[in-house]
């Protein structure tokens, strides 16, 4: 009994490690599968200030883009390889008598390639419906299951504000974004068809964003300067003017999230390691008492012929076995802990292997750490004094 009670310090802190990193690693994971549904080496250009009559307008405030600023990226920049303009609005869709709210988002035939996003039905719509304007759309798959349940979508026509549009595809699931909102509550459209006809918009040919994709990881940054420079100069902003428009690189924005992901985990795996030490000290306390207890059998060991180091031995592998079998059973109970936790909470745990290893190896190092104080002092008795001892 005492030496099940000695181990449970060490099973409950090998548990609330691996528990604790999964926890952690399961959210890196989450943030890695967020990154990917993004898209890669992406850029954002973003309308930004101006100032009219002394006033300037806050971020946004006027439409500052055109779809010749996208067409002028994606023709002039070597360092660039895709261009989408792109609009938001939102509004009502319907279909029978079902109706459902959501995000309206025009794009370019290239923003499906440059956000890797496939069609699980239907097909893209080309750069000749989009030139000419044409109602049609693809509906994620958030929109499907509110407005068409197991119907099949495609070849249908939806209302969007009253206009009819014939639904051509319907999009793979990403999931939610980085910054939470789900991906999948979405009708993507040409960006004419929505600038033109839905919008409404008094800038004739203004768009929203333009979302640009450097040629590969090395010209992301090259790619931004060239953005600022033609932006700039087809904007005719001189020098020492601030920019009526801002370049945002959404690598390095989503990385700054799985970086402080990742040094939370690292924060978790430290505070439950020192239920590890708490362990450890309760073994180097039972085996105190064990030596004081088994005095007198210390000294007929020795007086039989033991060494001091066959005693310092045996304490030792006693205390590394309370140490490693704590955390055998602890390993089972926090892999068992952080499934439990991923089926009740639902919340994405990833079990880590070398974290299962480095914290049984942990917990193995601290009964030797731990264990050698009270093996050390059994080995230093005098075995006359052992003996005499009651």
């Amino acid at each position: 009994m005492r030496s099940a009670l000695t181990m449970l310090g060490m099973i409950i802190g090998v548990a609330a490690v691996i528990i604790m990193v999964a926890i952690g690693s399961g959210a890196n994971e989450r943030i890695s599968a967020q990154i990917a549904s993004v898209g890669s080496n992406l850029l954002l250009v973003l309308p930004g200030s101006t100032t009219s009559g002394g006033l300037r307008s806050g971020f946004g405030g006027t439409p500052t883009l055109t779809m010749d600023d996208a067409k002028a990226i994606g023709k002039e920049l070597p360092s660039v390889a895709l261009v989408s303009p792109s609009s938001r609005s939102s509004g009502p869709v319907v279909y029978g008598n079902q109706n459902w709210s959501t995000i309206l988002q025009g794009v370019s035939p290239e923003y499906f390639e440059m956000r890797e996003w496939k069609t699980i039905a239907g097909r893209y719509f080309t750069q000749q419906e989009m030139d000419a304007a044409v109602k049609v759309c693809l509906l994620g798959t958030t929109v499907v299951e509110n407005l068409f349940g197991s119907e099949d979508p495609v070849g249908k026509i939806v209302r969007i504000k009253r206009a009819p549009f014939t639904v051509i595809g319907v999009l793979e699931s990403k999931g939610q974004s980085p910054n939470g909102q789900d991906q999948d509550d979405t009708v993507i459209l040409p960006v004419t068809t929505l600038v033109k006809k839905l919008a409404g918009s008094a800038h004739a040919g203004s768009i929203g964003v333009v979302m640009v994709q450097a040629v590969d990881g090395d010209q992301v940054k090259q790619a931004e300067r060239d953005v600022t420079s033609l932006l700039r100069q087809r904007h005719r902003i001189g020098q020492g003017q601030d920019d009526d428009f801002s370049v945002r690189n959404l690598a390095e924005m989503l990385a700054l999230a799985e970086s402080a992901t990742r040094i939370m985990s690292l924060l978790l795996g430290g505070i439950a390691s020192v239920s590890l030490v708490v362990g450890g000290i309760g073994i180097m306390n039972i085996m105190l008492v064990s030596v004081t207890e088994r005095t007198r059998e210390i000294g007929i060991r020795m007086a039989i012929g033991a060494r001091e180091r066959d005693i310092l031995s045996q304490f030792l592998i006693e205390a590394v076995l309370l140490a490693i079998t704590g955390g055998a059973i602890g390993i089972v109970l926090g892999a068992a802990g952080a499934v439990l936790i991923s089926r009740l909470a639902g919340w994405s745990t990833l079990i880590s292997p070398a974290a299962a290893l480095l914290a049984f190896g942990f917990s193995a190092a601290v009964g030797v750490f731990f264990g050698f104080y009270p093996a050390r002092k059994a080995s230093r008795m005098d075995p006359i004094e052992a003996l005499r001892y009651e």
